[in-house]
């Protein structure tokens, strides 16, 4: 069963998203609808995909985006919105995609094809193991926002708890590149993933923490985190 959410506060738009969402033959669908973000975040239920109206009276869609992530880490948000420039957006939330209105079908089952995608590559998602001080430790790429060499170990900050491992830092860098981790700071490698915005010489992420930005490494990181979100944008526009 795919979970999906609608919250807007058009009823002309919920209703016409339904409709759509309810005709796709992708796979089996439970759709719940919401009018505002508060009902949303109220509910507190888990989706796999939510369609969310940025520009909502109360309540907007980035604010209700925030609480979202405070008790779900993982679900997909396409964002409904009548904006054309998706750039400046992109720092401040993270989104799966963006639909300029008004929404048409093909968009829609654009945007759930991609995600049932990247539910099923998800689930075949390939582990990397790592040697702890709590054991053996698989973790997705995807569970880790970053990694800081701290009093000679690698602390590694995931989604779900810290490890503690022995590493060089510069190896981590090297094996973690191809993932879209990149290292902003000689003690840190971070997943770009999880960037929300660069500020000076400081880098804040999804879960809140600020890494810092070296001069040095200053350019170099700005210009992967725009080639990697360019990318992403594009690639689910």
């Amino acid at each position: 069963m795919f979970k999906i959410a609608i919250c807007d506060d058009d009823n002309r738009v919920r209703d016409e998203l339904k409709k759509h969402l309810e005709d796709y033959k992708g796979d089996n669908t439970a759709i719940t609808s919401y009018c505002c973000g508060e009902d949303l975040l109220k509910d507190k239920s888990h989706f796999d995909l939510i369609f969310l109206d940025i520009s909502m009276t109360g309540m907007d869609g980035i604010e209700t985006a925030r609480g979202i992530r405070t008790y779900d880490k993982n679900v997909k948000i396409v964002y409904l919105t009548s904006f054309t420039d998706y750039t400046n957006l992109a720092f401040e939330v993270h989104a799966f995609s963006y639909l300029h209105k008004p929404i048409n079908r093909e968009q829609i089952f654009k945007q759930l094809d991609e995600a049932l995608v990247y539910r099923l590559e998800a689930e075949g998602e390939n582990y990397i193991e790592f040697i702890t001080s709590e054991g053996v430790v698989r973790l997705s790429p995807r569970d880790i926002y970053y990694f800081e060499y701290l009093n000679r170990r690698v602390i590694v900050k995931a989604t779900q708890a810290n490890y503690s491992i022995k590493e060089k830092i510069t190896v981590i860098a090297d094996t973690m590149a191809k993932y879209n981790f990149r290292a902003p700071h000689k003690s840190f490698v971070v997943n770009l993933l999880y960037v929300k915005a660069i500020k000076g010489y400081d880098i804040y992420l999804m879960d809140g923490s600020i890494v810092p930005l070296s001069q040095k490494k200053s350019t170099e990181f700005r210009e992967d985190f725009n080639i990697f979100l360019s990318k992403h944008i594009q690639k689910n526009m």
